[in-house]
């Protein structure tokens, strides 16, 4: 029997290229060598869009298209909706008994995006409690591996705690998972913010089109000190150069590229044409696919209908597990 991967994301917009290298990458990679669940988290994603529910409505379908572009099977994945999955509101009713509001509040990435959403000190219940529902998410499909991004290691580790402690209390019955990072756990903003991020507003996304695509890399951030093209240049940490790595496939042209850069023999509107041709031939084949099925709303509807009885199936045979080894399996 394959080992289980549970991976997905909150449906509040569009995927970029920061989720590709940080997750999605992983997905496509190990989809044949795994049994693959992928949640879109509605629920999750409307702790901190409760007053605009609509957001998180119209973003369900554009996930499943930015997935399959992103060379999500269907017939290999699973593709499943969290709202539509209730064994994963039990579990979390369950998990939040094995977690104090305390160590919820110190995962150092609910502290991250509390502050970066300017909560303050009126933090919605909900959204503090997030990381106990994505435990849920990952024990209900008993994941074996949950590839994320850096920034998401923190979200894994109080999974794992949660389920040590249900099997400290109730017997071995759940899975301990472990996370997969990519390549490039963290890619840096166009604007050389340390992360790119929808909020910021320093994204590639999947579904950008070439001209989207060069509008943004022309605006690239570079290096700072380098005031004219013959002056050398710093490769290191230098966004462009960091975009190359990660998506040009000629290995040789990227390290002429830096070579000539540190020698202050290339400008930065060469290296950033390269790189717009680069990205874009990295996207073209996601365009062609997400065109494909933007064109056939059935099947989309097909791999959600899918997804979800699927992911029932999974999920209620790990809650009956839970309820049996906590002894509220009634029969009446």
């Amino acid at each position: 029997m394959k080992k289980r991967i549970l991976t997905g994301d909150r449906p509040s917009g569009r995927l970029h290229l920061g989720h590709y290298v940080g997750s999605l990458s992983n997905r496509v990679r190990l989809q044949d060598e795994y049994e693959q669940y992928v949640l879109i988290a509605d629920v999750q994603a409307l702790t901190d869009n409760f007053a605009n529910p609509q957001v998180v409505a119209d973003s369900v379908r554009d996930l499943v298209l930015d997935y399959v572009a992103a060379g999500i099977d269907p017939e290999k994945s699973t593709i499943v909706v969290q709202s539509r999955i209730p064994a994963i509101a039990e579990l979390t009713v369950f998990f939040m008994n094995l977690v104090s509001l305390n160590r919820v509040l110190r995962n150092p990435t609910v502290k991250t995006e509390i502050e970066l959403k300017g909560f303050g000190e009126s933090v919605p219940s909900g959204f503090a409690m997030y990381p106990v529902s994505q435990a849920a998410d990952i024990a209900a499909f008993a994941a074996d591996l949950v590839p994320v991004g850096d920034d998401q290691l923190p979200m894994i580790e109080q999974t794992r705690e949660i389920v040590r402690k249900f099997n400290s209390l109730y017997g071995e019955t759940l899975v301990e998972p472990e996370a997969l990072i990519g390549d490039y756990p963290r890619l840096v903003g166009l604007d050389g913010k340390a992360k790119m991020s929808k909020s910021l507003g320093n994204c590639i996304y999947l579904s950008d089109s070439a001209d989207e695509v060069k509008k943004k890399v022309m605006s690239m951030y570079t290096d700072p000190n380098r005031l004219k093209p013959t002056d050398p240049g710093t490769v290191e940490g230098n966004p462009v150069f960091i975009y190359h790595d990660a998506f040009n496939k000629n290995r040789k042209e990227v390290e002429d590229l830096k070579v000539r850069y540190r020698e202050g023999a290339v400008g930065d509107v060469e290296v950033k044409q390269k790189l717009i041709i680069a990205i874009n031939d990295f996207l073209e084949p996601m365009r062609v696919r997400r065109l494909a099925l933007e064109s056939n709303p059935d099947k989309v509807n097909e791999i959600l209908k899918d997804g979800v009885i699927k992911g029932v199936a999974v999920t209620e045979e790990t809650l009956s597990s839970v309820k049996t080894a906590m002894k509220i399996n009634y029969k009446f």
